[in-house]
């Protein structure tokens, strides 16, 4: 498994992470065990969590397995505050998810959404203050656009706040907004790039069809609402030339995604989403698939935003 640096951190991650949020929610506490067991065997170094995942539970399971293992030093953990972005807010979340987690310091906290109430130096003033007060190593953001990212960093730097060393963003063959402005900047910056929903939330699966219900069980089913963004006219019609070279190839749909997530430049890591240690081996076998140039370029060409 390649170790990437996180941008301007001294944190070197995995280039395949373990997205957390199935645990407590879609899967127990023995099923999420033996999925962050298989995970480490093979190498991911990076578990991604949040307050907000399975309401703390997600965090406490991957605080209990951190401590029946004995593992922290091997991996990079990683969470996020939601809701309000007060600066008393901030700081109790991060001192609940030590509790949860069972650790010292977290190795990178992210601001999971942008909070247009708070004015944006009272939140980074809250994360500079848990980086003084070694709760926190490194802080970082989830789902801001790209403006927000810049306004965020450039108030860093002249408050002479601890910047942002990550932008955790939704990528994959149905979501590609990203390429546009969120990679230029981050590479520009040197933030590191956390990569979710390399399988569209289960869409790029081919479970779902155009007008049919949606699967009891799928993300889609205990999230609602999620599926908006995913569930367009140009998307199925994605989905249907990917099934075809799936068919072509010998392989499978997720397998192909997966490849084309994981071939990605300007990628720190792509964090997958698991409900057993088989979706783990599953991403294991796409990273070794070794697509062509030719049939990564053409899997490309199937989603190429619209100009």
């Amino acid at each position: 498994m390649r170790s990437n640096k996180l941008g301007n951190s001294d944190l070197h991650v995995s280039s395949i992470g373990l997205g957390c949020v199935t645990f407590g929610r879609e899967i127990d506490r023995d099923t999420a065990f033996a999925v962050m067991d298989r995970a480490m065997a093979a190498g991911i170094t990076l578990f991604d969590t949040a307050e907000v995942y399975a309401a703390g539970r997600s965090e406490q399971i991957v605080g209990e397995w951190l401590a029946a293992r004995g593992t922290r030093r091997q991996i990079v953990v990683a969470t996020k505050v939601a809701g309000s972005l007060s600066y008393e807010r901030v700081i109790t979340s991060a001192e609940a998810s030590l509790r949860r987690l069972q650790i010292d310091t977290i190795d990178l906290f992210q601001l999971h959404r942008w909070d247009p109430e708070i004015p944006l130096d009272e939140t980074l003033a809250a994360l500079d203050q848990l980086v003084q007060r070694g709760l926190v190593r490194y802080v970082g953001c989830s789902n801001y656009a790209a403006w927000q990212i810049c306004k965020a960093l450039w108030r860093q730097d002249v408050a002479g706040y601890a910047p942002f060393v990550a932008a955790q963003l939704n990528y994959s063959l149905a979501m590609r907004g990203i390429e546009d402005e969120h990679l230029p900047l981050c590479a520009d910056q040197q933030l590191g790039v956390l990569a979710y929903s390399p399988l569209g939330a289960g869409f790029l699966t081919g479970k779902y069809a155009p007008g049919a219900p949606i699967p009891a069980g799928t993300r889609f089913d205990v999230v609602p609402g999620h599926e908006v963004g995913y569930f367009t006219t140009r998307n199925f019609a994605m989905l249907d030339l990917l099934r075809e070279r799936a068919t072509a190839w010998g392989t499978t749909m997720p397998q192909l995604a997966l490849a084309w997530a994981f071939s990605r430049p300007g990628i720190t890591s792509t964090l997958i989403g698991s409900r057993s240690p088989a979706h783990v081996d599953q991403a294991l076998q796409a990273a070794t698939l070794n697509l062509s140039s030719a049939q990564l370029a053409e899997l490309s060409t199937l989603s190429d935003p619209q100009p």
